[in-house]
């Protein structure tokens, strides 16, 4: 089983430009994804893919695998799908299972891969899994930032929204407030399958890729991460990181 992590990355974040290299106590974000994810038991290999050259030498500067893609991508799913087929055509080696790992995600820990690999090793009908976490508070639900999903009895998802999902104003006190961590292994052939397909209008209206997959009646498959972290969309984001990372001790190893 040939799994693979890549991490794609670009310096032009409609909501933050620059975060790949933007820096967590002196390192940039995109270098604690890769040091954290070479330290998975369940990748052989973790690569960068970015279209931006300043990613590229920051990449090559710790020794990280980069592959270069186009620069006309809207969505990582593209761009990871575009990376696999070139490491693909470097190496000679056919990939069984490819664990996207945005760039914004600088407190993954290498457990989190592990777990969301696990489906498609004990169940051949998996295709794609996403990580999900409880949402802490009411303004962490209420914020469009974060990507909120429902689940069936099966741990599949329903649906994802920016919006908070279920509804809170319904006189319930209490409602599961999930939100979707962005580590998500696909099968290398269900990849290119789901990148074939045109964008679906439920896709476009929450931009959320994961809505194509249920729109086209497939299943998600949701596995509960007891980690906490928290993925970087704004300044404010990259300053809470660098707090709660401080004393992180994967950190220490790669620092």
């Amino acid at each position: 089983m040939n799994t693979i992590g890549i991490i794609p990355a670009r310096m032009a974040s409609s909501r933050f430009p620059g975060k790949p290299l933007a820096k967590i106590h002196g390192i940039p974000m995109v270098g604690h994804v890769f040091h954290r994810c070479k330290m998975s038991k369940a990748l052989d290999e973790v690569y960068i893919a970015t279209c931006d050259e300043e990613i590229k030498h920051y990449a090559y500067s710790i020794g990280a695998k980069c592959i270069m893609t186009a620069n006309t991508h809207e969505r990582a799913t593209d761009r990871t799908a575009e990376a696999m087929h070139k490491i693909e055509q470097q190496t000679g080696n056919k990939t069984d299972i490819v664990v996207m790992i945005q760039g914004d995600e600088p407190m993954v820990y290498p457990k989190m891969i592990e777990h969301a690999v696990a489906p498609m090793l004990e169940d051949e009908t998996v295709n794609v899994v996403n990580l999900m976490a409880n949402l802490q508070t009411v303004a962490e639900f209420e914020d469009p930032n974060e990507v909120k999903v429902v689940i069936d009895q099966q741990n599949n998802a329903l649906y994802f929204s920016r919006e908070p999902i279920p509804s809170l104003k319904k006189g319930v006190k209490e409602v599961p407030m999930l939100k979707q961590v962005c580590i998500i292994p696909f099968r290398r052939d269900y990849l290119l399958k789901f990148n074939a397909l045109p964008p679906t209008p439920l896709e476009i209206i929450e931009s959320v890729d994961m809505m194509r997959i249920l729109e086209h009646g497939d299943k998600v498959k949701m596995v509960m991460s007891d980690y906490q972290t928290l993925s970087v969309d704004t300044q404010t984001d990259l300053d809470n990181v660098c707090i709660k990372i401080e004393n992180d001790i994967l950190m220490q190893r790669y620092i």
